[in-house]
């Protein structure tokens, strides 16, 4: 399946399906193991992530490594990718013709990759793949059985890392629910070291959007 994903991912590279090819600075299709249990699926690439081509490289990334960390694994063992593929300008939230351009590539590295576990962060990410309407305060911690990629998978709602960043008290969240995706993988639970929040994210925003600046609704 890696070889056939590593194709997928090239042809996704000249990718003109919706408005945000003429702005980006490349696409972001995805990292990490091609045969993982575990995918993790975020809303959209970030300033980092565009000018990198690797998703969650920010300081919402770094927090994501932490948790990930603490429970055990490392980014090395999961498959990170977003529902969108580019960059919206600003970091605004992703517009509904962009999210319907864009979600068959989601769905086919899904389909791919074959993961038993989905983790999806924030509400756009958990709207999309539970085909539910339902915000991520309400479904967050509490797993769902579905089907994506023709394959039937657990999907973990959770919220997204930077809501951490925006919202401290979110991090006791995070963690709470991470716990729980040993035993979701049929893993030897790991009791996670609480993470520490060592970023400064007014730092980070200041510094990506200083030119554009952008609240995004989806975290929460």
């Amino acid at each position: 399946m890696s070889d056939l994903l590593l194709e997928y991912e090239k042809a996704t590279s000249t990718c003109t399906r919706c408005p945000l090819a003429a702005t980006r600075t490349q696409v972001v299709f995805g990292s990490g193991d091609p045969h993982a249990e575990l995918m993790f699926v975020g809303e959209a690439p970030g300033f980092h992530e565009d000018k990198n081509g690797v998703p969650f490289v920010g300081q919402a990334g770094k927090l994501l490594e932490t948790l990930l960390n603490g429970i055990g694994l490392t980014r090395a063992d999961v498959y990170i990718a977003n529902v969108l593929k580019c960059r919206p300008p600003g970091n605004r939230d992703p517009q509904p013709e962009e999210i319907e351009a864009c979600e068959s590539h989601l769905f086919h590295q899904i389909e791919l990759i074959r993961p038993m576990l989905v983790a999806t962060l924030g509400n756009f990410a958990t709207k999309l793949l539970s085909g539910k309407p339902t915000g991520i305060t309400r479904v967050h911690g509490i797993p769902q059985q579905v089907t994506l990629g023709g394959n039937e998978v657990v999907l973990y709602p959770l919220y997204h890392p930077a809501a951490a960043l925006y919202t401290r008290s979110m991090l006791s969240v995070l963690e709470e629910d991470f716990r729980r995706i040993p035993e979701l993988l049929g893993l030897t639970t790991v009791v996670p070291e609480p993470a520490e929040l060592d970023v400064e994210p007014e730092l980070e925003l200041e510094d990506e959007h200083a030119q554009e600046p952008a609240v995004q609704l989806g975290l929460f």
